[in-house]
């Protein structure tokens, strides 16, 4: 009966923080940005940046977190941005996305794992702008390399749909994330836009970026050439 009792107060605490994780889309555009700009802060130990000149679209889930009682175990929620040449600084709004189930790569116990994706061709971006969509599925996906920049001997990288990497208590890793289901948060995508949005249009340029949006667009913008069509 106390296990019982434990285990449901730890499902009400966990989810009271997912919830309130969850309502506020601001804090969590902050700390993406701030996610990249650590990751990519160390050349050397960062993403390479070959790669984010290709990329189509950047998907960033901060501190996603582990919990046994959760189907699959893992839940992260995140934003999204995608490539477009006629918006300021060639990046589109950011839409707010889900992870869950699958695993994340480098987590000790019940840590948290910063993730980043990078979808690297059209395919990959069309299915990312579907409502819901499984990595290793639907989307092909596969850990990304470290380092300042990619080797004519790992242009496979290039050809991949989704390249996708891991953070956890200071280890950047490629990893994997077969399995993981990635959503659209509508309900959060409303309370940024002050209105319903369609997933798919803001990640296609349909939606003017909110001012809160400038500063993780400006630092993806630093550390990404924007190609002219």
């Amino acid at each position: 009966m106390k296990t019982m009792c434990f285990t449901l107060a730890l499902m009400f605490s966990f989810g009271a923080v997912v919830r309130a994780q969850e309502g506020d889309e601001v804090k969590r555009i902050g700390e993406a940005k701030t996610v990249f700009q650590e990751i990519m802060a160390t050349a050397d130990k960062g993403i390479p940046r070959d790669l984010l000149e290709k990329a189509h679209c950047v998907v960033i889930v901060p501190a996603a977190k582990r919990a046994g009682f959760i189907v699959g175990g893992q839940y992260g929620v995140g934003v999204a941005t995608c490539r477009a040449p006629a918006a300021a600084g060639g990046w589109t709004g950011v839409s707010t996305v889900k992870v869950e189930g699958g695993s994340f790569g480098l987590q000790i116990g019940g840590g948290e794992t910063d993730i980043v994706m990078l979808v690297m061709n059209d395919a990959g971006a069309k299915k990312l702008m579907k409502s819901e969509f499984t990595l290793g599925g639907e989307g092909a996906v596969m850990a990304g390399p470290i380092g300042r920049a990619v080797t004519a001997e790992t242009d496979g990288y290039f050809r991949a749909e989704i390249l996708s990497w891991s953070r956890s208590r200071g280890v950047f890793a490629g990893v994997a994330l077969k399995g993981s289901t990635l959503r659209s948060d509508d309900e959060d995508n409303k309370d940024l836009y002050g209105k319903a949005v369609k997933h798919e249009d803001i990640l296609l340029g349909k939606v003017p970026a909110t001012a809160a949006a400038k500063p993780l667009l400006d630092t993806l913008s630093q550390y990404s050439k924007v190609e002219k069509k």
